[in-house]
């Protein structure tokens, strides 16, 4: 054996400290600009920076187009599909995965949905709000 060897032998297994990583398949929200708080998958890694992303379009709304990493927050979900896939296998892997219910049941999406209900709110309904917030 090796000094390095012993010195890893009363060492415990080492856990990944990330599990979302950019990948073809990845299901992400789109975080900010025209289409934030839309779904959209992951089809192809541009470079370091960027990644094309398809939504399917008749489900969630996202044409596909390339766009900054920075603007999207990974998922837990992955669908399998190929490099680029097309918008049609696309659609049936999004069916078979059962992405829209998926996410439709974390906690993340019910935050989402609760906190535009908030801001949708009008002033009576804000004033009813806070009446029975104080009850």
């Amino acid at each position: 054996r090796t000094v390095g060897e012993l010195a890893c032998t009363n060492r415990r297994p080492v856990k990944m400290p990330f599990t979302r990583f950019v990948e073809i398949g990845r299901v992400a929200l789109i975080n900010y600009g025209p289409e934030e708080g839309k779904l959209c998958t992951i089809i192809d890694v541009v470079d370091q920076n960027r990644a094309l992303v398809d939504g399917p379009y008749g489900i969630t709304g996202v044409h596909r187009q390339v766009i900054n990493l920075r603007r999207l927050s990974l998922t837990d979900f992955k669908v399998k599909i190929g490099l680029n896939a097309r918008a049609k296998s696309l659609k049936k892997a999004w069916a078979a995965a059962g992405v829209q219910e998926k996410w439709a049941a974390t906690a993340w999406a019910a935050k989402r949905a609760s906190r535009s209900a908030k801001a949708s709110l009008t002033d009576l309904g804000r004033f009813k709000a806070m009446l029975a917030k104080k009850t």
